[in-house]
């Protein structure tokens, strides 16, 4: 090798990526809790109000959620 001559080059493999392995049933699991679990947080921010609340009059939830239901825009009182 000769001074100013570019180092030689050595191969580098590909990156390749795992793909999960997604069955059908798999993915239509994982969809159902995440429409479950949205449904649940939809209800307690902007339904529950003590009248119609899952827990009688209790109103802990609704305190507890204020602050976001107003951001969201949900009128509450």
């Amino acid at each position: 090798m000769s001074i100013g001559s570019p180092a030689p080059r050595t191969a580098v493999a590909p990156t390749t990526w795992a793909v999960p392995d997604l069955t059908v049933a798999r993915a239509a699991l994982w969809l159902s809790l995440t429409v479950v679990l949205a449904a649940l947080a939809y209800y307690f921010i902007g339904y529950d109000q003590g009248a119609v609340s899952v827990f009688g009059q209790d109103t802990h939830v609704h305190e507890f959620v204020h602050d976001a239901r107003h951001f969201l825009g949900f009128p509450c009182h």
